[in-house]
């Protein structure tokens, strides 16, 4: 007998045609899915759900409460969500897969600046995460600027460079930019219409407006495009947390930031060449480096940055002379390295994923590399889920270490024993906290707490902490 799934007033209604009975009681609208079946569940998966507004408010203000933006729902921030999520639902999968490769470089230059991190979805409403979008009014890169504005960022751009397109260069603009529009207005919203339109825009529609600072009240006076720019970026702080309730499968990109790096040169290669020595089609070259506008990276002023697979760092390193001398021959020998996968001298243990963790984590967890996981467990992509068991191969010492941690007896606490409750505030880790507070150790923390991922943690939960005496 198939599953009953009972939903309680927020509902979702599916595009498909799924066979769903639908009745009311009690007030309430009760949904019975045979779902069981497998051709029920595959039509389910294809299925394109559609929520009442009640169910996007709600989750919008969940989005809204992490942070200091203003996130709020109405029929212009739904209209852009039925675009991300019915009409364009293959390019938002697509966004989604490199988001893993650029949503890396655009936290860590927000942290830097200070700003929400929530801005990083400003760069999908611009660009689709696309670095050599051009925009009908010539803006270019993820971040989309025009060439007159990227000359107060000293971004270069001639006839073989244009940095707009560079992830690095221009994002650290963008956030140079932002921070500036927000100390005009001290408002994300307008600073975000500003982003877009300009300030000379923005300032115009509040003289316009009779002086009002509200975004959402000088929406009539501001061009279209800039007037549908602050619910975008909304629908897409939304899109971008819940897409999985849309039954949109990300499309993964060839490459995750972890799985890049990069290098500084001096003198002048074409990716040709490049591709030739050290073994990289010109298309991988291409993707990873879109501020070289003809596949060739001339002798700059200062150093210049190259970004290449992971995996062909010391071959670019060890090449370096043919690669910039013809005259050269190719250094084909291996340096002495670690065997990856080698398991001579240890013992197996399992692991199971858990939320939050990730490929580097788990291997600064157990002393060995990313490479070993992946042969040990023959996996092909960097794709890890939830609950997925990992064969990991480490020395009797570590064991010890592992067996011990586990083994170690519980200080018990009793009833003299103070304590207090701490609200864990926006920024805050378990870390932190425990740092603050001078707690004797972070797992303990933990287990007083039932801190599962450390990265997990929400503003506005209470945590006990106990004092030490």
């Amino acid at each position: 007998m198939g599953r009953r799934v009972y939903i309680l007033l927020l509902v979702g209604f599916l595009v498909s045609d799924i066979g769903v009975s639908a009745f009311a009681g009690n007030s309430h609208l009760i949904f019975t899915i045979n779902d069981e079946n497998p051709e029920i569940k595959k039509k389910k998966k294809d299925s394109i759900p559609i929520y009442p507004d009640l169910v996007y408010e709600y989750k919008i203000a969940e989005l809204n409460n992490l942070t200091p933006m203003e996130l709020e729902y109405n029929d212009r921030v739904r209209r852009y969500i039925d675009v991300y999520t019915i009409e364009r639902r293959e390019h938002l999968a697509k966004i989604i897969g490199l988001a893993e490769l650029y949503f890396p470089i655009f936290e860590e230059m927000l942290d830097k600046y200070q700003l929400p991190l929530e801005l990083k979805y400003l760069a999908i409403v611009e660009s689709a995460l696309d670095p050599r979008a051009i925009s009908s009014s010539a803006a270019v890169g993820l971040w989309q600027f025009k060439i007159n504005t990227s000359k107060m960022f000293d971004l270069e751009v001639n006839s073989y460079v244009d940095e707009r397109c560079d992830p690095y260069k221009a994002t650290e603009a963008a956030c140079s930019y932002l921070q500036y529009l927000y100390r005009i207005y001290n408002d994300w919203q307008l600073a975000l219409a500003a982003y877009n339109g300009g300030p000379g825009v923005v300032r115009n529609a509040i003289a316009r407006s009779g002086g009002k600072t509200n975004f959402w009240e000088i929406q009539p006076y501001l061009p279209d495009q800039t007037n549908g720019y602050v619910p975008a970026f909304i629908a897409v702080n939304y899109v971008m947390n819940y897409y999985k309730d849309h039954n949109i499968d990300p499309v993964r990109s060839d490459f995750i930031h972890m799985n890049v790096d990069t290098l500084r040169i001096n003198k002048a290669v074409s990716f040709k060449r490049i591709s030739e020595i050290i073994k990289v089609p010109v298309e991988t070259l291409q993707f990873l480096n879109p501020s070289y506008k003809l596949d060739y990276i001339p002798k700059m002023k200062e150093s210049a940055t190259v970004i290449l697979p992971v995996g062909k760092i010391r071959a670019f390193l060890k090449n370096e002379k043919v690669l910039f001398d013809e005259t050269n021959s190719i250094n084909e020998t291996e340096e002495p390295t670690v065997n990856s996968g080698e398991t001579n001298g240890k013992m197996k243990i399992v692991h199971e994923v858990t939320r939050g963790e990730y490929f580097h984590k788990i291997a600064i967890k157990y002393n060995c590399t990313i490479e070993d996981i992946k042969i040990w467990n023959s996996l092909p992509t960097n794709d890890l889920s939830v609950g997925q068991k990992l064969d990991v191969w480490i020395t009797p010492q570590k064991a010890t270490m592992i067996d011990e941690e586990k083994n170690r007896p519980k200080q018990q606490r009793d009833s003299t024993d103070r304590f207090i409750y701490y609200t864990v505030q926006k920024g805050d880790t378990v870390w932190s906290i425990a740092n603050k507070f001078n707690c004797r150790s972070i797992s303990e923390l933990k287990e007083e707490n039932n801190i599962n991922d450390e990265n997990g943690l929400t503003p506005g939960a209470k945590l006990k902490i106990y004092l030490n005496k």
